[in-house]
């Protein structure tokens, strides 16, 4: 009997086909000769792991490797960011800073953006920077849900939305270099109150954040994806995509609200998830 054809899902050729677009847009731009060659071992490395577990599933017909293919292309997500720093400028002008920080201003102060929120309270605040912390669990929490409720080969559909949407905004980095308004401009315009999961934030962002841009949120693009990521694989289920979208929602405020972004970023961000809706086919093949 012929063994049949092993074919990457749709999910890993979008990751083979973004970490290709990495390695040719590293032409243009000047990295560092200790990374010059990183892009194309990722590539490689990539699609060469994809196409092996490809190979072994259709081989074995495990379900434990299609699980494990998921997890990877979730995982390939932080490869993807950290490549990223290899894009970083040896100085930042700041030039894009100082035009976004004038409008973030007006926001947080002139229309009491920031005195609303702290008006009630440590209570907000500590929602705001718990949402923001754990943006990074949301795609495996997604995935994780489709499969309790016995949906996994729509795990596809969301992974598709999910990855498009946060690598489309990774992608965009390289051309508007920038930092964050905690950096640019310390000790102004900061929360007022100071929680156990900001600190966990700062943490986190100080010693494993890239410095390469901020624009567009990656944050606030990944978690809106999410969002319609489920809403699209389990519409049968609302309250999972709705409740995804109001935590999207409160990602996107913690960004602007605790200076690790910029109020166009968050805009941004959500534009980027709004695209990836409109460009991902709202039918997959199961896998």
């Amino acid at each position: 009997m012929a063994v049949k054809r092993a074919f990457l899902r749709p999910n890993e050729w979008l990751l083979v086909v973004y970490f290709s677009y990495v390695a040719i847009a590293s032409v243009f731009f000047p990295l560092a000769p200790t990374v010059i060659l990183f892009p194309y071992i990722v590539v490689v490395g990539i699609a060469a792991v994809f196409g092996t577990l490809a190979f072994l599933e259709v081989r074995t017909r495990s379900p434990i490797i299609g699980l494990f293919r998921n997890s990877l292309a979730l995982a390939s997500t932080l490869v993807a960011y950290r490549e990223m720093d290899w894009f970083t400028p040896s100085h930042h002008s700041h030039r894009l800073e100082a035009m976004w920080i004038i409008w973030d201003r007006q926001f947080l102060h002139q229309y009491g953006f920031q005195h609303l929120i702290e008006s009630t309270g440590p209570f907000i605040p500590w929602l705001l920077e718990l949402c923001y912390l754990l943006v990074y669990a949301i795609g495996p929490f997604s995935v994780a849900v489709l499969y309790g409720v016995r949906k996994p080969e729509r795990s596809q559909q969301f992974l598709m939305l999910y990855l498009f949407g946060t690598l489309l905004a990774y992608g965009c980095f390289p051309y508007f270099p920038s930092e964050p308004p905690r950096t640019v401009y310390p000790g102004a315009d900061m929360p007022t109150i100071v929680t156990w999961f900001r600190q966990s934030n700062l943490l986190v962002v100080g010693n494993y954040g890239i410095h390469s841009s901020v624009f567009p949120s990656a944050h606030v693009s990944s978690a809106f994806s999410a969002a319609f990521g489920m809403m699209r694989a389990l519409p049968e289920r609302k309250w999972f995509g709705r409740g995804i979208f109001i935590y999207a929602s409160l990602v996107a405020i913690a960004t602007v609200y605790g200076r690790y972004h910029y109020a166009v970023d968050a805009v941004a961000g959500l534009a980027i998830a709004l695209l990836a809706m409109l460009l991902v086919p709202k039918r997959l093949a199961a896998y």
